[in-house]
């Protein structure tokens, strides 16, 4: 199935487009300068000179914090860049597949959020990319919203590699233990949103709307730490011993985390039968393919 992956230079686009090919999907790689979703009559010509079968959005703006003082800019994408897509899509009534974040909630639930669970995001960046699923709803019938959390890869910048960068040269780590979430390898999404492309290539889509997919199981990044570098000791030696607990408030940001942003991913398993694997076996996964890929 022919399909354009925007944002495609990103952590989770690389994996993604590597995957689709594997499966043996037609891949149409486009990021900037190329297309600018931005500008939505660039976004117009460009896939309707590229003519895909589908779309997987993942271009976004992504700096949690930044956002607070780039305001303009995270609306611009998250927002306008998300309508864009959307309307030329729908134009050409072309199945879309969006991705979006767990940062859509505030963090007061104690239970993994569904998708029929109430948004109300906290920061600039959860909002942003809430109004960009709002447009999709709203344009494009034929839509996919895939919402998933606590990304890291093998590619681009994540809290695996800061957390083994760290462990080199520090004896001991500070790491924030009360916001728990589901930690996601980027390779597991992309299983998830192929999932989604098999189904439309058999002609029998899963049903149009939102859905969650990220790793089994919750965590706290402090404990998401500890097992970072008690794998990552495997295939290096790390000189931190000891990874500290602190809260939220000793750890000041920008933006405020929810706290418990955990997701439930039944919906996806129903639909589509695609059973994320649990986060400590895809962390080992993807550690082993780290080593292999960086010498590191």
């Amino acid at each position: 199935m022919k399909t354009a992956v925007l944002g495609s230079l990103g952590m989770l686009a690389t994996d993604l487009c590597s995957l689709l090919k594997a499966q043996g999907h037609g891949v149409v790689e486009l990021d900037l300068p190329e297309l600018d979703i931005r500008d939505a009559n660039q976004v117009v010509k460009t896939l309707s000179r590229c003519a895909p079968e589908a779309v997987i959005n993942c271009a976004a703006y992504t700096n949690v914090d930044q956002a607070e003082s780039e305001s303009e800019l995270a609306y611009t994408v998250n927002r306008d860049g998300a309508r864009h897509v959307a309307e030329a899509c729908s134009a050409m009534r072309i199945p879309l597949i969006h991705i979006s974040t767990d940062y859509v909630f505030d963090g007061n639930a104690t239970t993994p959020y569904s998708e029929e669970d109430e948004p109300h995001p906290l920061g600039v960046y959860g909002m942003s990319k809430l109004e960009g699923e709002n447009a999709v709803r709203s344009t494009a019938r034929q839509h996919y919203i895939v919402r998933t959390a606590w990304l890291y890869g093998v590619g681009g910048k994540n809290f695996v590699k800061t957390i083994l960068h760290h462990a080199r040269t520090k004896p001991e780590l500070r790491v924030v233990a009360d916001q728990y979430g589901c930690p996601t390898w980027t390779m597991v999404l992309a299983e998830g949103l192929g999932a989604f492309l098999e189904r439309m290539a058999e002609g029998k889509p899963a049903p149009w709307g939102t859905y969650h997919c990220c790793g089994k199981g919750i965590t706290s990044w402090q404990e998401f730490a500890e097992m970072i570098i008690r794998e990552g000791r495997i295939h290096e030696p790390l000189m931190a011993q000891r990874v500290l607990p602190i809260t939220t408030a000793e750890y000041p940001t920008a933006a405020r985390r929810p706290h418990y942003s955990a997701l439930d991913c039944q919906k996806i398993e129903s639909a589509l039968g695609f059973k994320p694997p649990d986060w400590q076996t895809s962390l080992k996964l993807m550690l082993e393919r780290l080593y292999a890929t960086s010498g590191a």
